[in-house]
């Protein structure tokens, strides 16, 4: 097929490691090349050694000493570099044994995904430890949460929904929190967790270690860093929003969505995509795509989305990591909570319109060093879109060719119309002046209505004689 063919053409990313001026820390020397070098404890040291975890990453090399220090860090890391374990390896090494009742860590997290992976992370890396821990989320009873919180807890992450519940239900006690982690900050921004987290941060002790953590650094994430951290060091691993160096970008023009189906199951049929998350920007576009695969192509898929149960979604989740499916179907609200080695491929089925999310839909293939590719379908209804993401990655997204045994389906009249709103209404977005093809100028509109004027005052009323 020409079009995969042209998937080994691998984008160079650049990826200096920079440390800010605020920082207060000398940047670790690069000899620190073993988990060793922290001065970790023996009990993590063989939970690492389990992990197959052999050298660490970047973030965890810039991380891991000045959260051991008590310092409040402000960290910038894509997803996929190690970010979990370089504030949860610390993090360890302080709380180190169960002691109390009261939770002692907060770990905050904006979807019930990422909350499950990082408690997971917590399990795999506490093993030889006797500490305590959970996880809390919506989308299932509160009942089980709090009986694990009742039998004492060290360290607790939570979506901040659920954690306000538990906590307004008095079945949660704060006052003995000496850590607190933000992770996916500006997913937590996008989703408006903005007025939990405030009303968290007035029950929290005041004297605490704030650790906050973000893929990019909008504008909001900054604000929040202000109002969050006092006197912290920035750690960013690579420029905000950069994708990763392992993965692949591949962009294809295609005219509508018929043929994006078409290129979809076209794609799915090679045998060089062997594991595949494909994102969509809603729930009935996702259903809709699993339910067209799973009849016409495969049985081997899932679909996550907002509307499918916990027990459903966590489910669909095991078979992907378990090898048993090869087709995960996703909505962006699941991106940044899939956590699965060797993922082969990630598909962009649409363009996100947040487009930080495409940092993190591609950030879930090319993790922990293995290779990926990221492919992306655009219309020209998106190409608006794919613009700012190059803007925001700095970088260009490489275009590839159609397969040439891809069948390629006229556009329907009411899609053309639609596509073409949309790309006015950008370009009104860009230029309020703009008026568009569907639009008339208030001019038009007003010579419209006085020659309208005109010929009523002309036209002869009702059962009047024209001399």
């Amino acid at each position: 097929m020409a079009g995969v063919a042209n998937l080994d053409n691998r984008t160079k990313v650049r990826t200096p490691i920079t440390e800010t001026k605020n920082s207060t820390l000398k940047p670790m020397q690069p000899e620190t090349t073993s988990f060793e070098d922290f001065k970790l404890n023996k009990q993590l040291l063989n939970a690492i050694a389990d992990a197959d975890y052999v050298q660490p990453s970047p973030i965890q090399v810039k991380a891991i000493p000045p959260i051991l220090a008590g310092q409040d860090i402000f960290g910038i890391a894509q997803t996929g570099t190690g970010k979990t374990a370089a504030f949860l390896l610390p993090i360890l090494m302080k709380v180190k044994y169960a002691q109390g009742n009261h939770p002692r860590v907060l770990i905050l997290a904006p979807t019930r995904e990422l909350a499950m992976q990082i408690d997971q992370h917590v399990a795999l890396l506490a093993k030889y430890t006797d500490l305590r821990h959970t996880a809390v989320y919506g989308g299932t009873g509160m009942k089980v949460q709090i009986e694990a919180i009742a039998k004492g807890i060290d360290i607790l992450t939570a979506t901040p929904g659920r954690l306000m519940d538990i906590y307004l239900s008095e079945n949660l006690v704060l006052k003995a929190i000496q850590t607190l982690v933000l992770d996916e900050a500006d997913r937590m921004m996008d989703m408006g967790f903005m007025p939990q987290i405030r009303r968290l941060l007035e029950v929290l002790p005041r004297k605490r270690q704030n650790l906050l953590f973000s893929a990019t650094m909008p504008a909001k994430v900054i604000k929040l860093s202000e109002e969050f951290l006092e006197h912290a060091t920035h750690i960013e691993v690579t420029p905000q929003a950069t994708p990763v160096e392992t993965v692949t970008q591949v962009l294809y023009k295609v005219p509508n969505l018929r043929t994006k189906i078409n290129l979809l199951v076209n794609l799915l049929a090679t045998d060089q995509i062997e594991k595949v998350i494909v994102f969509t920007k809603t729930k009935h576009t996702a259903e809709n795509i699993y339910k067209f695969i799973d009849r016409k192509l495969t049985k081997s898929v899932k679909v996550i989305h907002a509307n499918k149960g916990q027990n459903t979604r966590i489910n669909s989740m095991d078979e992907f990591k378990n090898n048993e499916i090869r087709i995960l179907v996703a909505t962006d609200v699941a991106a940044r909570g899939i956590d699965v080695s060797k993922v082969s491929h990630v598909i962009n089925f649409d363009v996100p319109n947040l487009y930080d999310d495409y940092v993190h839909r591609i950030g879930r293939t090319g993790r922990a060093k293995n290779l990926g590719t990221a492919i992306t379908f655009c219309t020209q209804a998106e190409d608006y879109h794919i613009a700012k993401i190059e803007k925001l990655i700095q970088m260009t997204i490489p275009v590839s060719p159609l397969p040439t045994d891809l069948e390629i389906l006229p556009t329907p009249k009411e899609e053309e119309i639609e596509m073409l709103r949309e790309i006015d209404r950008q370009k009104r977005k860009e230029n309020p002046k703009f008026l568009g093809a569907f639009h008339e100028s208030k001019q038009q509109i007003k010579a419209k209505e006085i020659k309208n004027q005109k010929y009523q005052a002309r036209k002869p009323k009702k059962g009047r004689m024209i001399a």
